[in-house]
C-alpha cells in the first residue's frame, strides 16, 4: 500500500483538527473550536495550497464543517471515535488498495494469473481491518499515552 502525499497530510490536518476541536465536530452546539486552514498549514507544515484541496475532499466526503468569516476555520462533523483512518484515505484518495490504478476489487485476471485477484483482495481486507478499526480517538490516546 502506498501512503501519498496527500493522504499523509489528510490524516494530520484531520488529528489536528480533532486536537483543537475537542470531541464534538459542531462548536455551534457547545463545544470544541474552529481551526483555520492557514492555522492547520503552519502548525502541520503543510502547503497552504495543497491543504485548501484537501479539505475541500474532506468537507464534501462529510468529515468536516467549513464556517466561513472571520472568525470561521473547520470542525469535525463527528466525534474523533467514529471517524475511522480509512474514512479519511478514502476521502482523499479513493479506494484503499488498487491494482493497476483501478480497486482490487474490480481487477481481473485469466489464465496463470488469476489467483492474483484473490490475493489482493485479501491485501485489501487485511488493510482495511487496520484502518478502519484505526480512530482519531485512538491516534490522539496514543500519543497521550507516548512518554
Amino acid at each position: 500500500m502506498y501512503i501519498s502525499a496527500r493522504a499523509d497530510y489528510a490524516l494530520r490536518a484531520m488529528l489536528a483538527v480533532a486536537d483543537v476541536a475537542g470531541t464534538t465536530g459542531d462548536p455551534a452546539a457547545g463545544g470544541g473550536e474552529l481551526v483555520k486552514a492557514a492555522s492547520l498549514a503552519e502548525s502541520q507544515d503543510i502547503p497552504l495550497s495543497f491543504l485548501q484541496g484537501i479539505l475541500l475532499d474532506l468537507r464534501r466526503a462529510g468529515l468536516l464543517h467549513s464556517h466561513r468569516g472571520t472568525e470561521g476555520g473547520y470542525a469535525l462533523t463527528r466525534p474523533p471515535d467514529e471517524i475511522s483512518v480509512g474514512d479519511v484515505l478514502r476521502a482523499v484518495g479513493g479506494a484503499i488498495t488498487s491494482v493497476r490504478g483501478i480497486p482490487a476489487d474490480r481487477a481481473g485476471y485469466h489464465g496463470v494469473a488469476t489467483g492474483l485477484r484473490d490475493v489482493w483482495l485479501a491485501v485489501d481486507g487485511a488493510i482495511a481491518l487496520v484502518v478502519d478499526r484505526t480512530t482519531l480517538a485512538d491516534l490522539l490516546s496514543d500519543r497521550a499515552a507516548a512518554p
